[in-house]
C-alpha cells in the first residue's frame, strides 16, 4: 500500500526554518583563485532555482538545491541516518568548487538534508530527480536505500512515494564515491593533479536536485524527430502505465498539428530508443537554423485506464543535418538541405568558481550569447555533458552543437570499464537527443580511451540516425562515421578529401594572451604567444575560410575561454574580458576575410 504523507507540524517546521536561516546567514563561498561576476548572485536561497528540464515541463515541482549537511566518508561506512553532519555544502556546486563553500577534493562523501512535502501533493506519487552526480551515488530516504546510480553526466530519478513518512520532515541522504583518476569511469578532463590541459575535478552533486508530484500513471518519456523533407514530426511517447494521449503542436497560440495516440508502458531501458514512431503532419513547417531558431511548442494530455491524468509541455524544431556532395562532387555538410560552413570554438564548459557547474543560469546563457556575438554558428562541447538548460539556450538562441562523449583517459581493459563507457554513451544520447541544436555526436576525442571504435560508431548511428557521427575527433581515425576530423596546431589545416565523409578541422588555434588580474594562476600556457591577438586571429581564421574552397566543412578554434592555466581563450576564464576586438573577430568568423593579408610564410610550428 502506498504511504500517505502530510506537511510537517508547524512547530517542527519552525525549528527547521530557524536552523536553515541561521545556516544560510553563515554561508559564504570559499576563497577561490578567480571568480566570475555572477558569483555575487549565488546564495543558499537562489542556487540555480530555474526549472531544470525545459523539454518536459510540469507545473508543480520543488527545488532541493541549497545548503545540505556534508561529511567526508570512508569505504564501507554506514549512512549517517538521524545524525547531524558537521559541515555544510551549497548544492549543486561540486565539492572542489569555491561556490560549494568547501573547495576541496573528497573521494567519498555524505550529503544530508531534511525537507517537507507540500500538503497539496497528498495522494500523488513523488519523483526525486538528480541532474547529475559524479560518479557513483547511493540514495537513502528515511533510512531506506531507494536506489543507486553510476554515471557522472546523466540524470536519474526514483519514485520515493513508498519511502515517505506520514509526517515530516523527511530525511534524504546521498552517499557518493568518485575515484577520478583511480576510477573506472569516463571523466573527460578531470584529474586529481591539475596541470596543462587537465583540470580540477568535479565530485559529488553538480546539477540540480528536485522533486515533482505525478499521478500513479504518468508520462515517462517524449521524443520528437522532425522530418524536414516530409514536413512531419515523428513522436515516441511512453508512460508508467498504458493509456492514451492527445498531442498538440503549436506555433505561438495556433495549433498546427494534433493527434490522438495510444501510449505504451516504459520506465527505463532500451525501449526508449526503439519502437514505432507516431507521425504528425505540420504543413509549411518553419525551419530551425542559427539565423532563425524557431521552436514549435508541444502540449500533451495523457489519460490512463485507471483515470490518472498528466499534462506536460515541451518543444521541438524542424532541423535536418546531413552529408552530401556539392556540384563539384566534394562531400559537404548540409543544414536543411543547404551547404553550411561551420565555425565555432572548442568549449570546455569549466567555470573558475563552479568548475563543471555554472554559477547561475544567466552565466550559462551568456556563454551561448557571446559565442554567437563572436560570429560563430556552432560550438564543440568538449568531453563534457552540460545540464539540460545549456542545450535549451542553444536551442532557443540558435547555436549548432557538436557533442563529445566524455572520454576515458586510457582504453578500457576490463568488462566493467567498457560497460561504464557504453552505458554513459547510451545515456548521453538518450538524455540529450531531443535538442535540435545538437547536430553531431563525437564518440572519441583523438586516441583518448579508444576501443571498438567502428562498432561504437555504428551503434550511435543506429541509436540516432538523425545526426552526424564523428568516430574520433583529431586522430586515430578508423574510417567510419560521417566526417574525417583533423587537429592541427596552431595554424589551420585539413584532412585529405574522401569520397563520402566530410572533411572537418576539429581543433586548431590556441593564441595565448594573458590578461593580468583575470588568470587562475601565475603560470599560463598556450599554443602560440600573441601580443596582437585581433590581427593574429584574423589571419589564422582567414586561413581556415580559404580551406573551405578546397573542401573543408568546419573549423573549430581552441578555445572560447581560458581554463585554469590554459590561457588560449578568446575570453578570460572569468568571462570578464573578450580579448580580440569583438566586431573584427565576428566578421572573420562569419567569413568576411576581404583585406586580410595572409603571410606567404607562416611562423614555425
Amino acid at each position: 500500500m502506498r504511504t500517505r504523507y502530510f506537511l510537517t507540524m508547524v512547530t517542527v517546521g519552525s525549528m527547521l526554518m530557524t536552523f536553515n536561516q541561521s545556516a544560510q546567514a553563515g554561508w559564504k563561498p570559499a576563497n577561490g583563485p578567480l571568480m566570475t561576476r555572477w558569483a555575487k548572485d549565488v546564495s543558499p536561497t537562489n542556487a540555480l532555482p530555474e526549472y531544470p528540464r525545459p523539454q518536459m515541463v510540469r507545473a508543480k515541482w520543488e527545488n532541493l538545491n541549497g545548503l545540505w549537511q556534508f561529511a567526508a566518508a570512508k569505504d564501507g561506512e554506514q549512512p549517517p541516518v538521524g545524525k547531524e553532519l558537521a559541515e555544510q555544502i551549497l548544492v549543486p556546486y561540486p565539492v572542489e568548487s569555491a561556490l560549494s563553500g568547501l573547495m576541496r577534493h573528497e573521494e567519498r562523501m555524505w550529503y544530508r538534508r531534511r525537507f517537507d512535502i507540500p500538503a497539496h501533493w497528498n495522494g500523488q506519487h513523488v519523483l526525486l530527480h538528480f541532474g547529475a552526480v559524479d560518479w557513483h551515488a547511493t540514495v537513502y530516504l528515511n533510512g531506506k536505500e531507494i536506489g543507486q546510480h553510476k554515471g557522472g553526466y546523466d540524470g536519474f530519478s526514483f519514485d520515493i512515494t513508498d519511502a515517505l513518512k506520514p509526517g515530516g520532515p523527511q530525511e534524504l541522504i546521498v552517499g557518493v564515491f568518485d575515484g577520478t583518476d583511480k576510477g573506472d569511469q569516463p571523466r573527460g578532463k578531470q584529474t586529481a593533479n591539475p596541470r596543462g590541459i587537465w583540470y580540477t575535478p568535479t565530485s559529488g552533486i553538480w546539477q540540480t536536485i528536485w522533486m515533482e508530484p505525478v499521478a500513479p500513471a504518468h508520462i515517462t518519456a517524449f521524443t520528437p524527430a522532425a522530418d524536414v523533407d516530409r514536413e512531419s514530426v515523428g513522436i515516441k511517447l511512453y508512460a508508467s502505465k498504458n493509456g492514451s494521449a492527445e498531442v498538440r503542436i503549436l506555433d505561438g497560440d495556433d495549433v498546427v498539428g494534433r493527434t490522438m495516440t495510444q501510449v505504451p508502458f516504459w520506465i527505463g531501458g532500451p525501449k526508449r530508443v526503439t519502437g514505432n514512431w507516431l507521425v504528425v503532419s505540420v504543413p509549411h513547417a518553419k525551419l530551425w537554423s542559427p539565423e532563425s531558431p524557431f521552436l514549435y511548442r508541444v502540449e500533451i494530455d495523457f489519460t490512463a485506464g485507471d483515470g490518472s491524468t498528466d499534462h506536460v509541455t515541451s518543444y521541438f524544431a524542424f532541423r535536418k543535418i546531413s552529408v552530401g556532395k556539392d556540384d563539384k562532387g566534394i562531400p559537404r555538410i548540409f543544414l536543411n538541405n543547404k551547404p553550411i560552413f561551420m565555425t565555432g570554438p572548442l568549449d570546455q564548459g569549466f567555470w573558475p568558481d563552479g568548475l563543471y557547474t555554472a554559477p547561475t543560469d544567466e552565466a550559462l546563457r551568456y556563454d551561448i550569447e557571446v559565442t554567437k556575438k563572436l560570429g560563430f554558428n556552432m560550438t564543440r562541447k568538449h568531453v563534457k555533458v552540460e545540464p539540460e538548460r545549456w542545450y535549451y539556450w542553444a536551442d532557443k538562441l540558435g547555436l549548432l552543437v557538436w557533442q563529445d562523449m566524455p572520454s576515458m583517459r586510457t582504453a578500457p581493459t576490463t568488462d566493467e570499464q567498457k560497460q561504464n563507457f557504453e552505458s554513459e554513451l547510451d545515456h548521453l544520447i538518450e538524455g540529450r537527443r531531443e535538442h535540435p541544436s545538437i547536430v553531431m555526436w563525437v564518440v572519441f576525442n583523438e586516441g583518448w580511451g579508444q576501443f571498438q571504435t567502428a562498432r561504437l560508431t555504428q551503434h550511435v548511428k543506429q541509436l540516432d540516425p538523425t545526426r552526424l557521427v564523428n568516430n574520433a575527433s583529431g586522430w586515430d581515425d578508423q574510417n567510419v562515421g560521417d566526417v574525417i576530423d583533423k587537429h592541427h596546431y596552431p595554424d589551420p589545416a585539413m584532412p585529405n578529401l574522401q569520397e563520402t565523409r566530410a572533411a572537418v578541422l576539429g581543433e586548431f588555434g590556441g593564441l595565448k594572451l594573458v590578461i593580468p588580474d583575470h588568470t587562475w594562476a601565475k603560470t599560463a600556457w598556450g599554443y602560440r604567444e600573441s601580443t596582437s591577438i585581433t590581427a593574429d586571429y584574423e589571419v589564422m581564421f582567414a586561413q581556415a575560410w580559404k580551406l573551405r574552397d578546397k573542401g573543408l566543412c568546419a573549423a573549430v578554434y581552441t578555445q572560447i575561454t581560458d581554463v585554469e592555466t590554459e590561457c588560449n581563450g578568446l575570453l578570460t576564464y572569468d568571462r570578464a574580458i573578450i580579448k580580440p576586438d569583438l566586431a573584427r573577430a565576428a566578421a572573420v568568423n562569419s567569413g568576411h576575410i576581404e583585406g586580410i593579408v595572409i603571410p606567404a610564410t607562416q611562423p614555425a610550428r
